[in-house]
């Protein structure tokens, strides 16, 4: 049997962005939300719903200031301070930023991007020689990939380039997904896709439902390509995925063509959404992994309604023997927009209570806790139920 090597099956994620906005104004979410400044509060946070594995991220502009010089000093202090609180850090090596002196389209991109994931892996094994290190090189390339190449979200800013820069970050993923084994085989590699479902409009015709079952395949080019799949000469291999992570949110379903998502909870139901029991059932097929749900969350009043769908789902694949190994909260603590950070969202376990010349203090969402705490228990029956272990 395939062992877990997340330390909990709950996880929390902590918004680690340091990516460039839409009006290309560099964001640094782990100051924002206060994160860094509050980790040891934060962590302990954690204790009453037992949290122990958590997603970070290194934060490539800070760390990379200069091409090929690091300043590993803000991660030793996280590594620090998760060693001292017991907890488990699942590490992101490019959260949607660069280096300012580099695009995905830069020539020199995969080279530096793999050569950094060789640098982290040396400092980290210098921290913890011989524990588990799970890496998630890039998050989020298909979503990344249409957010600057598509949309000029981000850099690179272009628009009818969503392949190219896609290709141009797979190439990079696996470059550095090399780099790392080569310095340490055992390292484990997390994948962290948005989990979609792409839908024509209601009664649509067949040319139509092509079209949308097009969109809705495209969410498999990333891995595909990693493993090798599509686009071999990039050097994808099958071993280089160890645990698929999905990410889904409320808007995951939508309608091509005009973007409207799906009201996952209208009554009577849309006919064209589907459980994510079946999406995720869909993916299982498609690579034959373990799964993760490394993403979820929804904003404001429907938290709790959210988090009871989720464990429901995630417990009927649990109950068909689907290696499913957690599911992480994202956001853990709220976090504002990427393009407007007066503007905070309200869809963390702990909304921020903004204070001036402060971080953010954490209030807990007391009807979202109940829920997650309840999620809990279902989701222990069923892991004991196919004999799985949870922490």
């Amino acid at each position: 049997m395939l062992k877990n090597p997340f330390s909990s099956f709950w996880m929390a994620g902590y918004e680690c962005t340091d990516k460039l906005n839409a009006f290309r104004h560099r964001v640094d979410f782990l100051n924002e939300t206060g994160h860094f400044q509050l980790i040891d509060h934060d962590y302990k946070l954690l204790r009453p719903f037992n949290i122990k594995t958590v997603r970070e991220g290194i934060r490539w502009s800070k760390v990379e200031t200069r091409p090929y010089h690091y300043d590993w000093s803000t991660v030793k202090v996280m590594l620090e301070r998760g060693k001292a609180n017991g907890i488990q850090q699942l590490w992101d090596i490019c959260h949607f930023g660069f280096p300012d002196d580099l695009t995905p389209l830069h020539p020199l991109f995969a080279r530096r991007f793999a050569a950094v994931c060789r640098a982290f892996v040396k400092f980290y094994r210098s921290f913890d020689p011989y524990g588990t290190l799970i890496v998630t090189p890039i998050n989020e390339v298909s979503f990344l990939s249409w957010l600057g190449g598509d949309v000029c979200g981000t850099s690179p800013y272009c628009t009818g380039y969503g392949w190219q820069v896609k290709y141009a970050l797979m190439r990079a993923y696996i470059e550095g997904v090399a780099a790392m084994r080569e310095e340490d085989p055992s390292i484990k590699i997390l994948t962290t896709e948005p989990l979609v479902n792409a839908v024509p409009e209601l009664d649509a015709p067949p040319e139509r439902m092509e079209q949308a079952l097009m969109w809705h395949n495209f969410q498999y080019q990333a891995v595909d390509m990693l493993s090798g799949y599509m686009s071999p000469e990039l050097g994808g291999k099958p071993e280089y995925v160890d645990i698929i992570g999905l990410n889904f949110y409320y808007n995951n379903q939508w309608e091509i063509d005009v973007w409207k998502p799906l009201i996952w909870k209208a009554v009577p139901p849309d006919p064209r959404w589907v459980p994510l029991r079946d999406l995720y059932m869909e993916v299982y097929e498609h690579y034959q992994k373990p799964l993760a749900l490394t993403e979820t969350s929804h904003p404001k009043e429907d938290r709790p309604q959210w988090m009871n769908m989720i464990a429901e789902e995630t417990t009927a694949v649990i109950e068909q023997g689907v290696p499913f190994y957690g599911i992480c909260i994202y956001p853990i603590i709220d976090r504002p927009d990427w393009d407007d950070l007066t503007s905070w969202h309200n869809s963390g376990l702990w909304d921020a209570l903004l204070r001036e010349n402060e971080p953010p203090g954490r209030v807990l969402c007391e009807p979202y806790a109940e829920a997650l705490l309840e999620s809990q228990v279902l989701i222990a029956d069923a892991l004991k139920q196919v004999r799985l272990e949870v922490a």
